[in-house]
């Protein structure tokens, strides 16, 4: 019977999924969390582990000799060896497309928090300011209107391409910057600089990579309106955050939202938990019931498809 351990199902499925389609393959050991100790352990004699953010480096997959194959339970593949994992002979799979639509309807959410402050507000209301005005409405922040600002994109694939969509539903002008997609209906490509300087609203959506990595950092940050927002649901790295926090402080950026962090969770000195008109949510874009079910049903599947002699997205040929 075929061995298979999740390191770390808990995010994916906190209880409101089912492992069934999962258990049925064969002997299956599902882990809430395993910390780094405990790796080789609880996954010796498994031909096949499933992983989040549990790291699979080479030091790891070197004591796990029944090791045949690695599905990653997510997009991003960094926590594992994909080196070390080719010359073993193990595939590695992830869930490319899962969560193209909630992740964009976050970017929404955290972009339309930013300019309406519908949180603050409700919350004041709650705290009894309201039942003692003087007046019969009142806000503390400025609230904008999109309709007729500008949505710079930087990446064009299918979360940037959808974010676009939802953008020029509210009104907005969409630029938008790939070095690999330069035509997509109702977006105007653009390269960086005027991307940056043109732009109301600048949101990430390209993945990590060495080129990527401190994308914006303070020379390009400084190349935004002191009147622009910045979102981030993509990879935390993607920004220096020392230079975002540099930016907000000294108004030279109206506002930034992110949904992820260079480090998760985050070191309770991370300046930018404290930074002015800095919107931080913790890494949810994703974590939409529809989109993990969606998650799942392709893990189980590329399982599968291992088990039939098949690779369905496999990352390293």
């Amino acid at each position: 019977m075929t061995n298979i351990v999740v390191l770390d199902g808990y995010t994916l499925n906190p209880g409101d999924l089912s492992w069934q389609a999962l258990t049925a393959m064969g002997h299956c050991q599902i882990y809430d969390r395993t910390p780094a100790d405990l790796i080789v352990r609880r996954s010796l004699g498994a031909q096949i582990v499933l992983t989040n953010k549990t790291v699979l480096m080479r030091e790891v997959l070197e004591q796990l000799p029944d090791l045949r194959y690695i599905g990653v339970l997510a997009t991003g593949y960094d926590v594992v060896d994909i080196h070390a994992a080719s010359q073993r002979g193990i595939p590695v799979t992830n869930v490319p497309t899962y969560g193209t639509r909630s992740v964009a309807q976050m970017t929404f959410a955290l972009l339309l928090e930013l300019t309406q402050h519908v949180g603050h507000h409700a919350h004041t209301v709650r705290q009894g300011r309201w039942t003692t005005s003087e007046d019969f409405c009142y806000w503390d922040h400025p609230l904008i209107e999109l309709d007729g600002r500008t949505m710079g994109l930087i990446g064009l694939g299918r979360i940037g391409q959808a974010t676009g969509q939802l953008a020029r539903a509210f009104g907005m002008r969409v630029l938008g910057y790939d070095p690999q997609i330069r035509t997509v209906q109702g977006i105007e490509w653009t390269d960086w600089e005027p991307l940056l300087r043109t732009s109301d609203v600048v949101s990430l959506h390209c993945p990590l990579t060495e080129d990527t990595q401190h994308l914006m950092d303070a020379r390009r940050l400084a190349m935004m309106k002191s009147t622009a927002l910045l979102i981030n649901t993509s990879r935390g790295p993607l920004i220096d955050e020392q230079a975002l926090a540099d930016a907000l402080e000294d108004g030279r950026l109206a506002g930034a939202a992110l949904d992820v962090l260079a480090i998760e969770p985050p070191r309770a000195d991370n300046r930018l938990l404290r930074a002015k008109n800095c919107l931080i949510t913790p890494h949810i874009a994703w974590a939409t019931q529809a989109a993990r079910q969606r998650l799942l049903d392709t893990a189980v599947g590329n399982v599968r498809a291992f088990l039939q002699g098949r690779g369905e997205n496999v990352v390293n040929t």
